[in-house]
């Protein structure tokens, strides 16, 4: 058995007797004080031809690395009850939107959301999954709710945010301790699909939001409308003081994003597309239109979250069931095919949100009940080691 295999199995016991210092929240009913912790701060294109993937198909590193496969058979779960160390919340429902919480990764937490029940849930190593809020949405598109991301003086004011859609439109609300949604940016445009968006906090100070088209793709390129976009603003819903222009628009085209991410260094971001042709991934350079994407796959695995780590691209392809994790040069680069990691069997199938937590670790949402095949534990948040330039796991 590794040493790290090791050392994940004593965290999760170790942490089991710890009880979260947070309680049950509904946006009719005020929470109770603390309703979550404040956590440690974090660390503040030429593109090969476009390929539908390559490498290994299996768990993505050398056969029988236990932080791929642990080893030994790991027991199937049992009801709620899951086996595999690197799971920290079981039988959720539709884990879109994720933000992991600041920390050294001695006990990985997040703040997770159900797409189509609003449930925004704290989750944690070794601990019972607590509901912090419940927003109203409606989940009977492609919507819901579909992205969260910490406030960018997360530590300070201890703010959440959260990307939905209603019965009228797609929005931005806020979420504080002890109080009721506040609504920062409404009227994003709402259709039968392309509700789906996504949201991240930039590391430099702002929130970034990425759009989906509402099913008309003329909208995606009217600079009048918010649809099909990628915005940049601060914690008021006001344009960013720093963007290339005195707009909250930083990019224009898109159709449904599945994700958006940013290095923790706020060096390099990224906003994932399912377009009619194929699933992408653009590098954004704010006031810059999307140009080529960086990588494209035709086949269409349904891309979804993605997390950048200083020296690889993390994507999840939900509907494949896997991720690819795609190496990067120095200048951000791709330097090779990329590498089909966490498959079945040895994955946790249609893995959508995604987060950075640390260079190191990601933090996961599955949504298997929606297409994929559900074990008894689904839908998980899982802990994903991001290797830097190789193979990965769900193990740490």
């Amino acid at each position: 058995m590794s040493g790290t295999y090791r050392r994940v199995r004593a965290l999760a016991a170790a942490c089991v007797a710890s009880a979260l210092l947070a309680s049950c929240a509904t946006f009719e009913e005020q929470p109770p004080p603390q309703s979550w912790q404040p956590n440690p701060k974090l660390t503040p294109q030429a593109a090969p031809e476009p390929d539908t993937g390559g490498g290994d198909s299996g768990g993505g590193g050398p056969a029988g690395d236990p932080r791929v496969k642990p080893p030994g058979p790991v027991p199937p779960p049992d009801g709620c009850k899951d086996f595999h160390p690197a799971v920290l919340a079981t039988c959720l429902d539709t884990v879109v939107a994720v933000a992991a919480l600041p920390g050294d990764g001695s006990t990985p937490s997040a703040l997770v959301g159900e797409r189509k029940t609003g449930r925004i849930l704290l989750v944690r190593m070794g601990s019972e999954p607590v509901v912090v809020a419940t927003v109203p949405v409606d989940g009977s598109t492609d919507g819901g709710l579909t992205g969260l991301a910490l406030s960018p003086t997360y530590v300070e004011d201890q703010l959440l945010f959260a990307y939905i859609t209603t019965p009228t439109d797609n929005r931005l609300v806020r979420i504080a301790p002890n109080d009721t949604p506040k609504p920062v940016l409404t009227g994003i445009p709402r259709g039968a699909s392309g509700n789906r968006g996504a949201l991240a906090n930039d590391h430099r100070g702002a929130l970034l939001i990425a759009t989906g088209n509402a099913g008309n793709p003329a909208a995606a390129a009217d600079p009048a409308s918010l649809a099909g976009k990628v915005l940049r603003i601060n914690s008021g819903g006001k344009p960013a003081e720093d963007n290339p222009a005195p707009s909250a628009v930083v990019a224009s085209g898109l159709e449904s994003p599945g994700g958006l991410c940013s290095s923790l260094d706020g060096s390099r971001v990224w906003v994932t597309d399912r377009t009619a042709a194929a699933d992408v991934l653009y590098r954004l350079d704010y006031g810059k239109p999307l140009g080529a994407p960086a990588w494209s796959w035709p086949d269409k695995p349904g891309i979804s979250g993605c997390a950048s780590p200083a020296r690889s691209m993390w994507v999840a392809m939900s509907k494949a069931a896997h991720l690819q994790n795609l190496a990067q040069a120095p200048d951000g680069t791709f330097t090779g095919k990329p590498q089909v990691v966490m498959a079945e069997p040895d994955g946790f199938g249609r893995v959508d949100g995604l987060d950075l937590m640390s260079e190191q670790l990601a933090i996961g949402g599955t949504v298997n009940k929606e297409g994929g095949k559900p074990a008894s534990s689904d839908d998980r948040a899982v802990v994903i080691v991001v290797e830097q330039g190789g193979g990965g796991s769900g193990v740490d």
